[in-house]
């Protein structure tokens, strides 16, 4: 069975710094590319985030691009997220995702990310930055 563990989620005053962890298990992690979504209440969930776990290049949503890393330790099977500077509006839930295809990559940091259904999803780990 795949699972897709998220962590690392909690309260932040704006300001600060997160880093997630998303733990895969039941697939081969170097076969798969890791993408991170958020969802913040009342909006539409949208990708932030990914990165290809056979060549760790990597793929930014361009409202990510400066305060956001994603990253990867295959050893451990286990991508990270690290978010800098938090603001009050990255309060959201934060998943990810997995999924065979480089594709996928390239819609998770695309205006398009709900167009593409990725293979295996986590629970999501919750965000809250306060002002």
């Amino acid at each position: 069975e795949v699972q897709l563990v998220e962590s690392g989620g909690g309260l932040v005053q704006a300001g600060g710094s997160l880093r997630l962890s998303c733990a895969a298990s039941g697939l081969v992690f170097r076969d798969y590319n890791i993408g991170w979504y958020r969802q913040a209440p009342g909006k539409t969930r949208e990708g932030v985030a990914c990165i290809s776990t056979t060549t760790g290049t990597t793929f930014y949503q361009d409202s990510a691009k400066g305060r956001f890393t994603i990253s990867k330790d295959n050893s451990k099977n286990t991508v990270y997220l690290e978010i800098h500077s938090l603001k009050p509006e990255d309060t959201a839930v934060y998943y990810c995702a997995a999924d065979y295809l480089l594709t996928f990559c390239t819609y998770v940091s695309s205006n398009q990310s709900l167009r593409y259904t990725p293979d295996y999803w986590g629970q999501g780990t919750q965000v809250t930055v306060s002002s």
